[in-house]
Order: C-alpha cells, then sequence, then structure tokens
C-alpha cells in the first residue's frame, strides 16, 4: 500500500469545530484519490466532551483523534494559538496541512498541488486593515530579524502590495528539523509566537499566529509559495451574496460558517460529500459506533 505523503490536520474541539471538520474529513476523502492521514486535534480540556455521533463519522472517515494540551502554553490563554500547539505534536509524513475547520474540497484534488519543496505553501491573508505597516518594524526587531524585501498582493487589499502576510487557516510545511538547533518548522513558529507575545507596544491578539507566520518561514530557511486562489477561496467578507466566479475552477473554499456555505450552495455539497461517505446526510442521523 503507498504511503502517504502529507498528512492533514485541524481542530475538532466541540461542538463548532468538531462538526465543521466532520464535513472537512468527508470532502477530504471525497475530492483526494490517494492515501492522506487525517488527524483531529483536540485541547485535552475538552475531547472528553466530543459527540459520539461525531467520534463515530471521524471513525469511518479514518481520522485518528488525538489530545493536545493547551494550558499553560500561552499566557493569557491564546485559542488561536492550538494551530500552533497542534502543528508541535510528531507526525509520520513528510509533509503536513493544517487547515480551519471551517474549509470544504469541493473538487478534485492532489496533494502535490498543496506542498512544495524547500517552501511553506500559504495564501495571502485578505486585508491588514486592523493596522499600519509600520507594526512590521517592531515585530521583525524583536525577533532580530532583517525585513524581507518582498512585497505581495493581499487578496482583498489591492491598492498596493504589501509586506509578506498570510492566511493562518492553511499552512502546507515540511516536517523535521531545519536548523542547526534541530527544530522543527512549527517549533521556530512557535518560538517566534512566544517572543512576539512579549511586545507590549503592538496590538497582538488575534493575529498572533499570522503575524509570525511569515517570520517563521524565514528563520527556518524557507521561502513561501503562495497558492493560488483557487487552492483557498475565502467567502463572506466584502463578497459575502457574490456568486462564485465561474472563471476560476475552484477546489476549496474557507466559508466560515454554514450560512455563507448555504448561500453559494455549496452547504447542499458538504451533505451530499458527507452521504458518500458515511451513508447519512446529517450528522444527527448518525448511528453510534457501539464500541466508543
Amino acid at each position: 500500500m503507498a504511503q502517504a505523503k502529507l498528512s492533514i490536520f485541524f481542530v475538532v474541539e466541540p461542538p463548532k469545530y468538531q462538526d465543521m471538520g466532520c464535513y472537512l474529513a468527508a470532502s477530504i476523502r471525497s475530492q483526494f484519490d490517494e492515501p492522506l492521514d487525517l488527524i483531529g486535534y483536540c485541547p485535552e480540556d475538552t475531547i472528553g466532551n466530543m459527540d459520539a455521533r461525531a467520534l463515530t463519522v471521524y471513525k469511518q472517515l479514518g481520522v485518528d483523534i488525538r489530545p493536545i494540551k493547551t494550558s499553560g502554553k500561552f499566557d493569557p490563554a491564546y485559542p488561536h494559538g492550538n494551530k500552533m500547539l497542534a502543528a508541535l505534536e510528531p507526525r509520520d509524513t513528510p509533509y503536513s496541512a493544517f487547515m480551519d475547520s471551517d474549509m470544504l474540497f469541493i473538487g478534485k484534488n492532489q496533494s502535490q498541488n498543496m506542498y512544495r519543496q524547500g517552501h511553506v505553501s500559504v495564501a495571502p491573508a485578505t486585508s491588514m486593515y486592523w493596522t499600519g505597516q509600520d507594526i512590521w518594524n517592531d515585530i521583525y526587531a524583536a525577533c532580530d530579524m532583517d525585513i524581507p524585501e518582498e512585497r505581495i498582493w493581499l487578496s482583498r487589499q489591492r491598492r498596493r502590495k504589501l509586506m509578506p502576510y498570510f492566511n493562518a487557516g492553511l499552512i502546507v510545511f515540511p516536517e523535521g528539523p531545519l536548523n542547526s538547533d534541530g527544530e522543527s518548522f512549527a517549533e521556530i513558529w512557535y518560538r517566534l509566537g512566544q517572543t512576539v507575545d512579549q511586545i507590549d507596544i503592538i496590538k497582538k491578539r488575534p493575529y498572533l499566529d499570522q503575524m509570525t507566520l511569515p517570520l517563521a518561514i524565514q528563520a527556518a530557511g524557507l521561502k513561501w509559495n503562495i497558492l493560488p486562489e483557487e487552492q483557498h477561496f475565502i467567502l463572506g467578507g466584502a463578497l459575502r451574496g457574490v456568486p462564485l466566479p465561474e472563471q476560476h475552477d475552484i477546489v476549496m473554499l474557507h466559508y466560515r460558517n454554514f450560512e455563507i456555505l448555504r448561500e453559494v450552495g455549496h452547504l447542499r455539497t458538504a451533505k451530499k460529500m458527507l452521504e458518500q461517505q458515511i451513508g447519512v446526510r446529517r450528522l444527527d442521523k448518525v448511528q453510534v459506533d457501539p464500541s466508543l
């Protein structure tokens, strides 16, 4: 049997992320015709609250549910940072992809479209209206790093190119040690996150994961591979209520909530893929596995 080259992992904390993760997992199994390791991480304090129906779905879809320790990892607690903590966990594939749970594959895809050797695959953030560009001077200085020369287009802020700033909802990175200290990409990202979190002069929360992502890529000796919008199409915001563009062969949606997904006609798609994989369209119709 072929070995998976990519692990896709996401947060399954109940109730919201637990349910969204079921549809994400069903869409992955429906749209990828290759072996992939699927892992759902849940904070150890809440994993006991996961619904038996969701656990049944994950079992049928081959999703390995694992606890992560979150207590004391950030001060104060930083739920957005759970993706950083999950990224630190060991996996068995050469590449891993973190995905927000509110994502859905709607078209056929291949893992080779998501990873690239020597790179971290990311998508530009939609905008950075919450602060000015001067903030980067303080961030890079705090980490004793040079500011990169490259500028990029943010996906919904197109007046001029800005400092590299990426959406932390989809991050595809190589596993294993990357520097002389034996740190992995995830360890470098977490370390820099802790450093920036100590800066009192800037607003960090909830953007700490995103603002440290380009620094982690640079510090790891990697480059960023900017994914096409077809691989990460963000719904909502300025595009709320606008139909999906027909000229793009979109394979993955970042939908934020089920109502937005319904507005573009793909909540039905999500339910259909769940039915194809486990036989029911709704989570409340799942027959609980008695072995759980």
